[in-house]
This record gives structure tokens, C-alpha cells and sequence, in this order.
């Protein structure tokens, strides 16, 4: 049986889980503060690529469960997509905060990981019929 498609299914649940949660806290409990630091467009950035990466993990999820092409690229691009979430979207709440200035480097960290999550995508497209 394929279970290829649990770990994006199951990153995904959990990401989108604290996505809708950590989004309307900033919305909603956080909006005061965020607004007092001017940190407001830096939690809306987290919370928008932490939900849109959350689709892209469903999308990817439905791929492996239906197909064996490209498996490898496919597991790869949920691991960039995860990780890149956690990284670029982690950072940038801890930024808007508060949190330590040494996680502004590491944002882009977590850029490169989204990217490379696409660029994987490319690969499984253009990969061959197994």
C-alpha cells in the first residue's frame, strides 16, 4: 500500500491547524500589540505562507496517493514545503514579537526551502512514467 502521502497529509493537517489558529490570534489578540510594534504585515506574511503552503501540501498529498510518478520529487517538495513553512513563517512570528534579530537571517533560510519545494515540483513533472 502507498503511504507516500501521510507525511504531506499529516504536515499539512498540522499546518494548517496552528495556520488558522496563529492567524486570527495575530487578527484578534495580537492586533494591539503587532499594530504598537509595526510588526502587523510581518505576522500577515507568516500566516499567508503558512495556509498557502498548507494547499500545496494537500495538492501534493493527492498526487502520491494517486500516482507512483515522480514519488521522490514529490516527498522532497513536501519536505522543502514543511520545513520552509516552519522556518519562514516561525522566524517571522517570533520577529514581529519581539524575538531575537539573529532569526532575520534566518528567514530567507526558510524562503530557499519553499523555493526549492517548487523547483522539486518542476522535477516530478518532468519526470518519467514509472
Amino acid at each position: 500500500m502507498n503511504r507516500a502521502h501521510r507525511f504531506p497529509l499529516i504536515a499539512a493537517g498540522l499546518l494548517g491547524l496552528t495556520g488558522v489558529a496563529l492567524g486570527a490570534f495575530g487578527a484578534h489578540g495580537l492586533d494591539a500589540t503587532l499594530a504598537e510594534r509595526g510588526t502587523k504585515h510581518a505576522w500577515e506574511t507568516a500566516a499567508r505562507y503558512q495556509l498557502l503552503h498548507t494547499v500545496a501540501l494537500l495538492g501534493a498529498a493527492v498526487w502520491l496517493r494517486t500516482t507512483a510518478t515522480a514519488r521522490a520529487h514529490l516527498t522532497w517538495a513536501a519536505r522543502g514545503w514543511t520545513a520552509g513553512t516552519v522556518i519562514f513563517s516561525g522566524s517571522l512570528y517570533a520577529l514581529a514579537l519581539g524575538g531575537p534579530r539573529w532569526l532575520g537571517p534566518i528567514t530567507p533560510l526558510g524562503g530557499l526551502a519553499l523555493l526549492g519545494g517548487w523547483a522539486c515540483v518542476l522535477a516530478a513533472a518532468w519526470a518519467r512514467e514509472e
